[in-house]
């Protein structure tokens, strides 16, 4: 490695933060800015009255890629944070009046969707479908995990790779099918379907738009696991701020990058309260879009802005601090729609928010009970919507859709007594996220996975318009959800030491 290669990451979320580990283990001089007076970006907490909620992420899936950040170092992630196993991972409750649990095992979950749904093959075509979504799980750790990857070229060496097996794989990512579709091919009950149409739900994109391949979240989830940290997401925050500090980086909250400072198309530092501070090398945890067009600017800036990215959707969430908890709930739990294609047409299509949308809970009580007073819960609510469009008012819209939100969860999730057991209500619009995150357009999830074909693939995590700029967080390959956010990280840093080391097998990406 070249000695004394100085790096600047720009951004304290999960990413930024697993980016500054990485970095700092393969013994780099890291410092990790952000804008806002905590560090750890939507991984952040909020108390009051004697309840702590979890205001951004609640769902942790595939440890595995935590296990991997803090073995860079030759740490284990268990003396860093508690992780416990959730099964069932979700409760499902259906306009129909319904319920399903979704179980880890396999075996288990068939035979209850058989139960759920009789005479209709379901367990059966969950096997299928999770066989399926095993193979296209191998294929993405193959071709696209753990590497920086912008587009099919960076997939795949076409000389190299061009070979029968490769055809195969290439050919086995059903480039031609929806996530619904393929649901809909194996699993008919539509109870059930909208129930595994919402694995796609962790990327912010509508599953009849997203391409097939997202149906290996599946796997992900079912062979990986669902987790909670002790403590809430904010604790994987907290763990990965205390293995930076412990590996010798620098973390700036209440510091705001203005700007990268660019010298004949290469990283020269970054813009900090109006002067350029030199580095080697710059990660960028800010949304790709907004970082090419406010970091970067000029006409890299407004040539990038131009490929017309799609934001993903953006959400409403609501903190109740309820004075008693609701025994029938699961920790994590989905209320879904009346009907699947009205609510995804509504927030991806028309972009209004969905006249019957679909609720996720986290009631997390039940499993961690510092979450609330004894008896009473930390109940976060999120309704997906529309990114931000010039015409959404949230300050005038948010009343009657959260009236809205809380008639549905009275009429499908049982919980008619729910506003009397509120004492503590707080909420984020996507007008908040969007300037709170610097995301897209109030987008929670980056940009959309739409698009059979390229739906897939994000920005680079290696800059081919800037040499020593690195991309990491939702908006990046290889996506959002908590434990690709965190990959991305990890993607940028080696891509980053592969190139201050000179062993990155393909440089022309950074020249």
């Amino acid at each position: 490695m070249m000695a004394g290669t100085s790096v600047a990451v720009v951004g304290g979320g999960l990413g930024g933060l697993a980016a500054a580990c990485v970095a700092a283990s393969r013994g780099h001089d890291v410092t990790l800015y952000d804008k806002n007076a905590w560090i750890g970006g939507k991984a952040a907490v909020l108390h009051e009255g004697g309840f702590r909620f979890d205001m951004g992420p609640t769902i942790l899936t595939v440890p595995r890629v935590l296990e991997r950040i803090f073995a860079e170092s030759g740490r284990s992630v268990h003396d860093y944070m508690d992780l416990r196993r959730l099964d069932p991972q979700w409760r499902c409750f259906f306009d129909d009046g319904s319920r399903i649990d979704l179980m880890e095992n396999v075996a288990t979950m068939a035979a209850e969707m058989d139960r759920f749904a009789p005479g209709q093959g379901a367990g059966e075509g969950y096997r299928r479908f999770l066989a399926l979504s095993e193979h296209l799980h191998g294929v993405s750790e193959k071709f696209f995990f753990w590497k920086p990857v912008q587009d099919l070229f960076d997939t795949i060496d076409i000389r190299a790779n061009l070979n029968p097996g490769t055809l195969r794989d290439v050919l086995s990512l059903r480039m031609h099918a929806s996530v619904a579709g393929t649901i809909r091919g194996k699993v008919r009950d539509a109870r059930l379907a909208q129930m595994l149409d919402h694995f796609v739900q962790y990327v912010g994109s509508s599953p009849y738009g997203a391409p097939a391949v997202l149906c290996a979240i599946a796997h992900m989830q079912t062979a990986d696991g669902v987790w909670y940290p002790m403590g809430g997401t904010r604790a994987v925050a907290e763990g990965l701020m205390k293995l930076a500090g412990d590996l010798g980086a620098t973390l700036k909250a209440d510091s705001e990058v203005e700007g990268v400072a660019i010298e004949n198309g290469a990283v020269k530092g970054v813009r900090v309260g109006g002067a350029v501070v030199p580095y080697d090398r710059v990660i960028s945890n800010m949304d790709a879009v907004r970082t090419y067009r406010e970091l970067v600017g000029g006409e890299v800036g407004r040539t990038y802005e131009k490929r017309n990215f799609e934001p993903a959707c953006s959400g409403v969430v609501l903190y109740l601090g309820l004075n008693k908890r609701y025994d029938h709930l699961a920790h994590h739990d989905f209320v879904f729609s009346r009907d699947p294609e009205e609510e995804f047409d509504a927030i991806y299509r028309k972009g209004e928010p969905a006249p019957d949308p679909t609720a996720y809970l986290a009631a997390p009580s039940s499993t961690d009970p510092s979450v609330a007073p004894e008896g009473g819960e930390a109940l976060y609510v999120l309704v997906h919507t529309p990114y931000l469009r010039p015409h959404h008012d949230w300050s005038q819209m948010l009343p009657a859709y959260r009236q809205k939100i809380l008639d549905k969860l009275k009429r499908t999730a049982g919980m008619p007594d729910i506003e009397e057991r509120i004492v503590v209500e707080r909420h984020l619009t996507p007008a908040d996220i969007h300037s709170r995150y610097k995301v897209l357009n109030g987008a929670i999830y980056g940009l959309a996975s739409h698009g059979r074909i390229m739906g897939a693939f994000k920005p680079g995590n290696r800059s081919r318009e800037v040499r020593g700029l690195y991309l990491a967080g939702g908006a990046a390959h290889p996506g959002p959800g908590m434990p690709m956010v965190m990959m991305s990280g990890w993607i940028a840093a080696d891509a980053l030491d592969r190139d201050a080391s000179g062993t990155a097998e393909d440089l022309k990406a950074a020249s």
